[in-house]
């Protein structure tokens, strides 16, 4: 069982540098910045990139500190697909690249995904660890000189053979 936890950092929201990152339970991390974005962008990118990190066959549960996250990824991606990425209210989903690429990742990994909730800043170690590196990938982009870019996200396409969707395990315990 792979176990990873992902957190996010925003120094302003909306609108101030961001920071990902994840963290294997039993080896490696891996964080990123962008110098503009938004929290929930950072959550989801944290979450794409454990995914985008973790390919085969192994069961994975991602634990975050963000029901959004969360939730973006196990309860509503599958009704926004349903609906033509609409929310329930009629609007169009936020942050669609980035959910449209997790619901690809999920879709493509053979082994089943699921999430934890896990409450933060209360001494869980691998949380505290993701929230540390995400605020320093943070304040690394907030540091890049030069003159600041909107980031565009460009979802990755796929190197691999894909599994088919009803397989992927998009359960919330």
């Amino acid at each position: 069982m792979i176990i990873v936890s992902t957190d996010g950092s925003c120094l302003r929201n909306p609108g101030g540098a961001i920071g990902w990152a994840w963290v294997n339970h039993e080896g490696p991390s891996k964080s990123g910045g962008e110098r503009v974005g938004t929290n929930q962008i950072a959550e989801l990118r944290a979450l794409l990139e454990a995914l985008r990190a973790h390919p085969g066959a192994e069961p994975m549960i991602i634990e975050s500190d963000s029901q959004y996250a969360i939730k973006c990824a196990s309860e509503w991606l599958p009704g926004w697909k349903r609906k033509g990425w609409k929310t329930s209210s009629g609007a169009p989903v936020k942050n669609l690249e980035l959910v449209r690429a997790i619901d690809r990742e999920i879709a493509e990994r053979v082994g089943p995904v699921r999430f934890r909730w896990v409450r933060g800043h209360v001494g869980n170690h691998f949380n505290e660890v993701a929230d540390q590196l995400a605020g320093e990938a943070a304040r690394e982009a907030a540091a890049r000189p030069g003159p600041i870019e909107v980031p565009k996200f460009v979802a990755q396409p796929a190197a691999r053979k894909t599994a088919a969707v009803e397989d992927a395990d998009l359960t919330l315990f």
